[in-house]
């Protein structure tokens, strides 16, 4: 459990992302393609059925053993928890509701949201936009990891620690790498949150609480469904910065694993992804994938060329933003 990685430095690129040139080629053969551009018009009732199921839960596990507590956090409730993150991913790009509406998006973010027992839909956001538009920039795309998570975690062991400790950085990493003034809609995302997690400790109690708060944390970790945060960038393959999965999780992640036809194509709900590789399916049937999210974790783990440095970096340049790229919370668009 000691091997060390071998990578001392993250793998440095001096070209531009892949995405946008690739969507450009893409478009120039394929104008029909934009016929999947739009928004789910079924995301309000994705997002109703999940935060039902998980209310119904909380009444149940109310005078549950913790035991039994945990084991459903991690087998039922954590996999709701994410797929309602993956939700809120979807949401972001303001595909519930379009971008004509980008207010009821937020409103729908911060309502899904609660079941996850943690404010983060707005937050998200902010950040998750960036890291479209300026994938790899040491400076703005805040899915990087930091280098102090490349030296400590460079064993096999502590890669293992990195796994479970996932939630923390992904939540924390932005807010001490770059911070951003707190929004108003952020105030409320947090203050909505607050009242539901009083109702639920009032209602049902404090298990029931822990109960969404333990599957969210631990369906961010070593889980299954987590293995898309290793997949989509981490580089299995050199040269290759993005990377799509093929398989049966897609079902309940929103096709989150459609990450090359994603990046490529924000504007394309996740319900439609499948249609661009059918549309345009040379140029993604040579790109590597993987079709197993527990195969990736394992092979981040035990692989000694796999770690937080295992990712592509770009040095930042001065970036000009033009106010007509702004949306309603004053943050950039994603291309």
């Amino acid at each position: 459990m000691g091997s060390t990685v071998s990578r001392d430095d993250f793998e440095w690129s001096y070209s531009e992302e892949p995405h946008a040139s690739r969507r450009k080629l893409i478009l120039a053969k394929y104008p029909q393609m934009k016929q999947l551009f739009g928004h789910d018009s079924n995301m309000v009732y994705k997002v109703g059925f999940m935060l039902t199921l998980q209310l119904i839960a909380c009444y149940f596990v109310q005078d549950a053993p913790w035991p039994v507590i945990i084991l459903l956090a991690y087998c039922f409730g954590g996999i709701i928890n994410h797929s309602m993150m993956l939700a809120i991913h979807e949401i972001s790009h303001n595909l519930a509701f379009g971008h004509s509406r980008p207010l009821h998006n937020r409103i729908l973010g911060i309502v899904g949201n609660v079941i996850i027992a943690v404010p983060m839909s707005i937050s998200f956001k902010k950040y998750h936009l960036e890291h479209h538009k300026y994938q790899g920039n040491e400076e703005m795309d805040m899915d990087l990891p930091s280098k102090m998570e490349g030296v400590l975690f460079h064993t096999t062991f502590t890669k293992c620690i990195w796994l479970f400790l996932q939630p923390f950085f992904y939540a924390l990493r932005p807010l001490f790498l770059r911070p951003k003034p707190v929004t108003g809609l952020e105030i409320i995302n947090t203050t909505v949150q607050i009242i539901f997690d009083v109702a639920i400790l009032y209602f049902f109690g404090g298990k029931s609480l822990a109960y969404l708060m333990i599957g969210s944390l631990l369906a961010m970790g070593i889980h299954p469904v987590a293995g898309h945060f290793i997949s989509e960038h981490y580089m299995f393959k050199k040269g290759y910065e993005t990377y799509s999965y093929y398989g049966p999780l897609n079902a309940i992640t929103f096709n989150v694993g459609y990450h090359n036809e994603h990046h490529d194509f924000p504007n394309i709900p996740g319900c439609r992804l499948p249609k661009v590789r059918e549309i345009a399916p040379e140029f993604y049937e040579n790109l590597p994938c993987h079709t197993s999210w527990s195969r990736v974790l394992y092979d981040f783990v035990t692989d000694p060329d796999i770690g937080p440095y295992a990712r592509v970096k770009r040095r930042s340049k001065p970036i000009p933003i033009n106010p007509a790229n702004l949306d309603v919370d004053g943050d950039t668009k994603a291309e």
